[in-house]
């Protein structure tokens, strides 16, 4: 990808999310239900209603409220969540973190899975084995992340309790964090015990997570395999003497990973959106746990902020996947 392609991306960037903020911001507003009304206690007086109104600027037209609220966000304020009473910025830059970890171990976690299970299928082409992979990766592909995190949930939790179900740590663990990356901090400080502790209650929502992604991962770059195994130069290195595990790692892995790449990148975003209703399981303390309790609770500030963060993340891994497409492949980087 050239200088020129890498800005005119960059530029695109800040129209395309005051779109998706303009849209939100509008449906938030059209559909039924109002936030004042679910947080009023009982015996509210129409003043009190009112002056709630006012205080959150929901008594103006909708175009001020825009017009409004976009000008706080240019300045980096994203206004004051309306069932937690705590600034947006906040709350989101206190959860992205647990978020963030959860969806790296799960990604780690799909592509060691993935590449191994497509090694062993290319390996196995043409015999019996083989079809007993194909219908492993067709039914990890067929079950969602949300239904494999309640089957796992309901085995190693409570038919097996072996793994913690809920929580991001033990609330029994006394330990002090610096920053809100509790699993990277714990790791780069050696704090070896807390990662182990950290990764028990993460390991179930992230399996949920990355068993269809490793599927994908699986399905894609064993097609790649078999294709890039029939080209010419593994044909070459076949009758160099290479033996068939020396050909697929060294001469067709590296060539078949560059489409698996690009189209994978697609799914990460994907599992980034499936961390809300997974999240929402195991009660694990990231943003898209909090952005079902916004939604709930009809907190138009918060969702508003989280939505705005889901953009900018798909954003940034789209760019990123691009960029590393781009390095792998030398027809494109030279190009």
């Amino acid at each position: 990808m050239r200088w020129g392609e890498i800005i005119r991306r960059l530029l695109l960037i800040p129209p395309t999310l005051a779109g998706v903020g303009l849209i939100v911001f509008v449906l938030l507003r059209v559909v039924p239900g109002d936030p004042i009304a679910m947080m009023i206690p009982p015996g509210a007086s129409a003043a009190d209603i009112i002056r709630l109104r006012a205080l959150y600027g929901l008594d103006q037209p909708i175009l001020q409220q825009f017009v409004t609220w976009s000008g706080q966000v240019l300045t980096g304020d994203f206004g004051r969540s309306i069932s937690l009473h705590q600034r947006v910025f906040e709350l989101v830059l206190a959860r992205l973190p647990a978020t963030l970890e959860l969806a790296l171990l799960a990604t780690v976690i799909a592509v060691l899975l993935g590449t191994a299970v497509a090694l062993i299928g290319a390996y196995l082409r043409g015999r019996r084995a083989e079809w007993a992979i194909d219908g492993g990766v067709g039914l990890l592909l067929a079950i969602p992340d949300f239904l494999w995190a309640l089957i796992l949930l309901l085995l190693l939790g409570v038919v097996l309790p072996v793994l913690p179900i809920s929580g991001r740590i033990d609330p029994q663990l006394d330990v002090a964090f610096r920053t809100n990356f509790y699993l990277i901090e714990s790791l780069l400080t050696g704090r070896l015990g807390v990662a182990a502790a950290l990764l028990q209650h993460m390991i179930l929502p992230a399996l949920a997570l990355a068993l269809p992604f490793a599927a994908m991962v699986a399905r894609l770059l064993k097609a790649q395999l078999t294709e890039a195994e029939d080209q010419d130069y593994a044909q070459v290195a076949r009758a160099r003497g290479f033996s068939r595990p020396a050909i697929l790692l060294r001469e067709v892995l590296p060539n078949a990973l560059i489409p698996t790449v690009a189209l994978g990148g697609v799914q990460i975003t994907l599992l980034l959106g499936g961390t809300v209703l997974v999240e929402r399981i195991f009660s694990y303390e990231g943003i898209g746990n909090m952005a079902i309790d916004a939604v709930i609770n009809r907190d138009f500030p918060l969702i508003q902020g989280l939505i705005l963060t889901f953009a900018v993340l798909f954003i940034v891994l789209n760019l990123a996947v691009d960029l590393l497409v781009n390095l792998l492949d030398p027809r494109l980087r030279h190009g």
